[in-house]
């Protein structure tokens, strides 16, 4: 039904009033040509995997298209990714939209406010000649992290929280009951002491996937994404977070209406932190896990992290 969605390539859109930010970022007229060089060396790089590793390119469905969210008033698509800053992201396009009314700080919306689905609209929710029309003459942008620190950053948030019920009755139950040995019968019923060898081993479980798709929190970004299918013009990354979301901000020009919030990095899962919870899973696993999320090292040019023993 959806096969008029077209193969999305890095068109100019047509001219308006204003330039478009797709027009600031390809017209050669660079808010800052140190940023536009890091930013095509990104695009050159993901290309190039997806060449070499994604299968046969397949038709766009409604269904790729519920991460994208849309502000037609600055005509931007953001795909978003959780563990990724999307809190804040989806704060600032809230000012940005006018879903927040006259609020204008992004970090006075309160967090559950700014996961509500109805303020802001997805792409999937357009008619297929609007859908193409925004593929094409948007400035699309995702914002990606290493694999494994986002992995431990989701695991840290839902399992060891204990605020997280939902999530501990939802899939902690689940895990213990599959993956642990002679579970207690508190364990089976509260789910809320999962240990990260555990979580592990539920994401490797080929039965997991059968049984239903991965949650967001710890799906792959090219599944939640798809960016060997939609050309994303900004690939911004956690680690360059404050500038590679001010250079978004430029290129829409409205940087001088939101500031995108500078993040408490008290509690950020780092590179040493993801190896402290690697240490004892075995190199068996450590491998398994590296192959379910092997292209989201590759699309966005992160290597193997060191404290990895299989190799």
């Amino acid at each position: 039904m959806f096969a008029a969605l077209e193969p999305v390539s890095e068109g100019r859109s047509e001219r308006k009033s204003r330039r478009s930010p797709l027009q600031t970022l390809y017209d050669g007229d660079p808010v800052s040509r140190f940023l536009q060089v890091i930013h095509q060396g990104r695009r050159e790089v993901l290309e190039d995997a997806c060449r070499s590793y994604s299968r046969k390119r397949r038709v766009l469905i409604p269904d790729d298209l519920k991460h994208i969210i849309v502000d037609d008033q600055h005509s931007l698509l953001y795909c978003y990714v959780p563990k990724v800053a999307c809190t804040n992201w989806k704060r600032v396009l809230m000012v940005l939209t006018g879903a927040a009314g006259s609020q204008r700080d992004p970090l006075a919306i309160p967090a559950n406010e700014a996961h509500v689905p109805k303020n802001l609209r997805t792409l999937s929710e357009y008619s297929t000649a609007q859908i193409n029309q925004r593929l094409r003459s948007y400035l699309k942008f995702v914002f990606v992290r290493e694999p494994f620190e986002r992995l431990v950053s989701a695991y840290r948030n839902k399992f060891t929280r204990s605020y997280n019920t939902a999530f501990h009755k939802r899939y902690g139950r689940k895990i213990v009951k599959r993956h642990r040995m002679d579970p207690q019968p508190e364990a089976l019923e509260r789910g809320n002491d999962v240990s990260f060898e555990e979580f592990v081993y539920y994401l490797v479980d080929p039965a997991t996937q059968r049984e239903e798709p991965f949650n967001e929190h710890w799906e792959r970004v090219h599944s939640l994404c798809h960016p060997c299918l939609i050309h994303y013009d900004v690939v911004g990354k956690y680690e360059t977070l404050e500038q590679d979301s001010r250079y978004v901000l430029q290129l829409a020009g409205v940087e001088d209406q939101v500031s995108f919030p500078t993040s408490s990095k008290s509690t950020r899962t780092t590179g040493d932190m993801a190896a402290q919870f690697f240490h004892n899973i075995s190199p068996f696993y450590q491998k398994r896990l590296y192959n379910l999320y092997r292209m989201d090292f590759l699309l966005f040019n992160y290597s193997v992290p060191e404290y990895l023993n299989f190799r």
